[in-house]
């Protein structure tokens, strides 16, 4: 699609909102699931390794089918990747809401990821490949609105909903907004490029998921035989091992899975990982903020969901904003002042998090979302616009799936902390919760400086890159 043909107009906002609902559905559904951890563990009398797979299994999901997303794109027409997606979205969703046993719920969630994994980068494709140029950190913004604002809504209307009706009508309560996204994606969504027969590359795929999954199932093994231990170990090598001869593979392909020469932009490599860290401290204060308010202070659910509303809303409202300014001052300005936002916040959660109180929880995860909505819908289109046009699907595949991959193992290290310090002190859970979330959020407080270091380095590097062309020129 020529520059000049590109347009905004209302069937490009319809396909846009109905591939985002079906994010916004997964990302609800896993905060609000969050919410109903210790439910589901007096229901199904299991522990919290067992429990938080609800949320690491579907993200680990997701981590494998995103990297496809490039090729489907290549293969398929996006109005049908979007009926792909949706139908096993629903499906998933019923199975879920009427289980009798956990590994049926935990099987609905995995059919879940699958549709949410087809329609996540549906979504940035059509973003980044229908909008014109000057528009696109707007309509970026947009589109992370979409999603940004399901944290908000996810833990508090599932608290209200787990302590009303039970946990399941979490799941039946999403069905009328999945049949809007149906009817909104079939009658809105264009093809504007043409597909091919690429061929699928079964091996490289295999390589990919095999390593992700043993990366999330070391983290997970951690919980109960410690870090050091050799199963971890072995994990965690095997995982290095296939993700390592992935690369090779698709680095001498002709036709790879992802063209992994996009990490040969640094910039953009360090774009994403901002984008990974950012994603790894969220998914975290997502789990340890409504588990800390039940289980330490001894709140409902409801009032453990509502700690995360304000922050989340003011986000989600943010990132539209932030990517008007972005396209008007450029990237620096919004992210770095993300970044200290973020900084600031978990430097808060660390030093307040042997009595940490509703309203400064309220106060200090304001100032973690703030932060998020200046930064992510901005680093990741930052990042894109250091590639290659014909780079685009590809880059927007690593990101989502390895913003993925980081909010798995974000959840899952960070509850392999508290089941350690619960473990450690079996007869009070109130204590063992506690040390275990000052722990986590120190570590959540090393990573935030990372994020800083990473968006200061891209842009030194863009800044150089910059002036050896105006030289050239």
């Amino acid at each position: 699609m020529n520059e000049s043909d590109k347009k905004i107009d209302l069937k490009l906002i319809l396909s846009i909102i109905a591939a985002g609902i079906m994010s916004f559905s997964g990302v609800v559904v896993e905060t609000a699931m969050n919410v109903t951890f210790p439910s589901l563990m007096e229901e199904f009398q299991i522990g919290t390794s067992a429990v938080q797979w609800i949320t690491t299994g579907y993200l680990l999901v997701l981590a494998v089918i995103i990297p496809t997303s490039s090729y489907l794109k290549k293969r398929f027409r996006m109005k049908t990747l979007f009926i792909t997606a949706i139908v096993l979205f629903i499906i998933g969703t019923v199975m879920a809401a009427v289980t009798p046993v956990f590994s049926l719920l935990l099987l609905g969630r995995l059919i879940q990821g699958v549709g949410t994994g087809i329609a996540l980068p549906l979504m940035f494709n059509i973003t980044l490949e229908q909008v014109p140029a000057e528009k696109l950190g707007l309509m970026m913004g947009t589109a992370s609105l979409i999603t940004a604002m399901a944290p908000a809504v996810g833990p508090s209307v599932g608290g209200f909903i787990v302590n009303h009706f039970g946990w399941r009508m979490i799941f039946v309560a999403l069905l009328p907004l999945l049949i809007l996204s149906f009817i909104m994606g079939v009658t809105s969504i264009r093809q504007v490029s043409e597909t091919r027969k690429a061929p699928f590359q079964v091996l490289d795929y295999l390589f990919l998921a095999v390593g992700f999954a043993c990366f999330i199932f070391a983290t997970s093994t951690a919980s109960s035989t410690g870090w050091a231990s050799l199963p971890v170990a072995a994990l965690f090598a095997l995982s290095i091992l296939c993700l390592a001869v992935f690369y090779y593979r698709c680095s001498h392909s002709k036709d790879p899975l992802i063209d992994v020469r996009v990490f040969h932009c640094l910039p953009f490599t360090l774009s994403v990982l901002v984008l990974v860290f950012i994603q790894f401290v969220c998914l975290g204060l997502g789990y340890l903020i409504p588990n800390y308010a039940q289980l330490v202070s001894g709140e409902n659910a409801f009032t453990a969901g509502c700690l995360l509303l304000p922050g989340c809303l003011l986000g989600a409202f943010l990132s539209p904003i932030s990517g008007r300014l972005l396209d008007r001052f450029g990237a620096a300005r919004p992210i770095l002042f993300g970044n200290v936002c973020i900084i600031f916040s978990l430097v808060c959660f660390t030093l307040f998090s042997g009595r940490l109180e509703i309203l400064p929880c309220i106060g200090f995860y304001v100032f973690f979302a703030l932060g998020q909505g200046c930064s992510v819908g901005n680093t990741m289109t930052n990042g894109l616009r250091q590639l290659s046009p014909a780079l685009n699907a590809d880059g927007n595949a690593v990101i989502n799936t390895l913003q993925q991959l980081a909010g798995a193992i974000g959840t899952s290290v960070v509850t392999t902390i508290v089941a350690a310090s619960q473990a450690s002190l079996p007869g009070d859970t109130a204590l063992a919760t506690q040390q275990g979330s000052q722990e986590a959020f120190r570590l959540l407080a090393v990573i935030t400086v990372l994020i800083l270091i990473c968006s200061c380095s891209a842009f030194l590097l863009i800044r150089s890159r910059q002036k050896i062309n105006a030289v050239h020129v």
